[in-house]
């Protein structure tokens, strides 16, 4: 994809996420119960953290573009002639966040009751997901997010930062019913403002350097101010959220069981969204890089078996993980038989080409360790360019493997994801509501004549949002 199909796909999804932003502000200013609202301000600050990213990715392109245009070159274009690690999967799951409650509070019962509407936004580059929102009082030892998150494209020097956001809610929290002149104000022109508010975004985008890397507004140290993240211009009516703490977790911190990561405090103890942290996090972060799942190359070669210099085998290999498989035949692959020999293959291992020999094929010579014990392999292709091909893949390989560090080791299992979304919510959506009610004879004349714009747009929100 050229830098003009990238800058297009980049103000497109701008565009729709400020549409998104647009179809969430309506949303709440038309919200009569306190669990849509709390949803609808959520999608607030979700789209416009998701905003801001595309915002801070659609400015570096236009430098690089720049620079490219100056004939210079910048620190982040890499040259032909280096190496790229292989992608790989990121997932974060089973988060667990501690509360420390005073002993008044949670033994004794006393006190105002302190109750907190808190969800988690979870960012890796310009993806941002955020997870189910959790009601949060005294009653309650831990913040649990049950929900899987994955990123599917991440690098091994990949950043993946966590956000706890948190919004007060009292206990005489109402919003009172909609009035008509509140319904009446979805009728206006949506298609006129997203147009303004997109073109407003790419110029700030092209124009303005107050963005930091990780797509935040600078601010606090975290790199985003402790309110909810907004663009000028988007209206903020019912709940708001304020960011409460944050942590960035890297290659580092991957390992194949619950561990438990610091977290940065984002506000006072005084503030009316506060919740009793201990200044931790607990969730399972695992990584897949590709070249631990993925095929890196296969074809036929020969096994030399045995002391015998004449001894040689016949193979079909194919290197993926930590293996070298070599089967009989493809067949055998394809029909998942028994390899007829395992070399196991680490950041460890050594691979060294020999002298030419009648075969007029170099033959490959791989030094590694098999249950304890230093072993040495040698094959070779039947042909210059195949050995060649299979020297490059693994010089690729072993080099996936070190930018991966110790997710190369074993490979990681990963649950699939599942978004569960609060079934009552739903079904008690302002769509379902306004849009869908059980008979046509039960909805209110205002809106009967509602455009159809914003009804295709609330149900795309919705449809998008679940």
């Amino acid at each position: 994809m050229n830098d003009i199909n990238q800058d297009e796909e980049v103000q497109k999804q701008i565009a729709r996420e400020v549409r998104m932003q647009e179809g969430a502000s309506k949303l709440l200013a038309a919200c009569s119960q306190r669990e849509q609202a709390l949803e609808a301000s959520k999608s607030l600050v979700t789209c416009s953290a998701r905003i801001l990213a595309l915002l801070s990715q659609l400015q570096k392109m236009r430098e690089a573009q720049v620079l490219q245009r100056m004939g210079r070159r910048s620190s982040e274009v890499v040259s032909f002639n280096e190496r790229l690690p292989c992608m790989g999967k990121v997932a974060i799951s089973d988060l667990r966040i501690p509360l420390m409650w005073k002993d008044s509070e949670y033994f004794k019962n006393k006190g105002e009751l302190h109750r907190c509407a808190v969800f988690c936004l979870v960012q890796c580059g310009t993806e941002i997901y955020d997870t189910d929102l959790v009601m949060v009082d005294r009653t309650l030892t831990d913040i649990c997010f049950e929900e899987t998150i994955l990123f599917n494209e991440v690098g091994p020097g990949f950043q993946l930062r966590v956000e706890l956001y948190s919004s007060c809610v009292p206990e005489d929290f109402s919003l009172g019913a909609p009035a008509p002149r509140r319904l009446s104000r979805l009728g206006g022109s949506l298609g006129c403002t997203t147009r303004k508010k997109t073109r407003a975004a790419l110029k700030s985008a092209a124009g303005c350097r107050t963005f930091s890397s990780r797509g935040g507004a600078r601010g606090d140290a975290g790199g985003r101010d402790s309110s909810s993240p907004s663009l000028p211009g988007v209206t903020r009516l019912g709940p708001k959220y304020h960011l409460l703490a944050h942590t960035t977790l890297r290659i580092d911190h991957v390992q194949d069981s619950f561990k438990t990561h610091d977290l940065s405090l984002a506000a006072a103890e005084d503030s009316p969204f506060w919740l009793p942290l201990y200044g931790n996090m607990c969730c399972r972060l695992v990584a897949q890089p590709l070249c631990m799942v993925q095929q890196i190359i296969t074809g036929k070669l020969m096994v030399k078996l045995g002391e015998d210099l004449n001894c040689w085998d016949n193979a079909y290999g194919v290197l993926r993980g930590t293996s070298l498989f070599c089967y009989h035949s493809q067949d055998d692959f394809e029909s998942d038989k028994q390899p007829l020999l395992t070399i196991p293959i680490n950041k460890d291992t050594l691979i060294c080409l020999s002298e030419r020999e009648p075969l007029q094929a170099q033959s490959i010579h791989i030094s590694t360790q098999c249950l304890g014990e230093d072993a040495t392999y040698t094959l070779t292709t039947h042909t210059p360019d195949d050995t060649q091909r299979w020297m490059e893949a693994f010089w690729q390989h072993f080099y996936d493997m070190s930018q991966w560090k110790h997710c190369c080791d074993d490979l990681m299992k990963i649950e699939m994801p599942c978004r569960r979304k609060s079934i009552t919510v739903k079904q008690g959506s302002l769509y379902h509501e306004i849009v869908t009610p059980s008979s046509p004879n039960e909805a209110d004349p205002m809106i009967q004549d509602l455009p159809t714009e914003i009804r295709t747009l609330l149900s795309s929100y919705y449809n998008e949002s679940y």
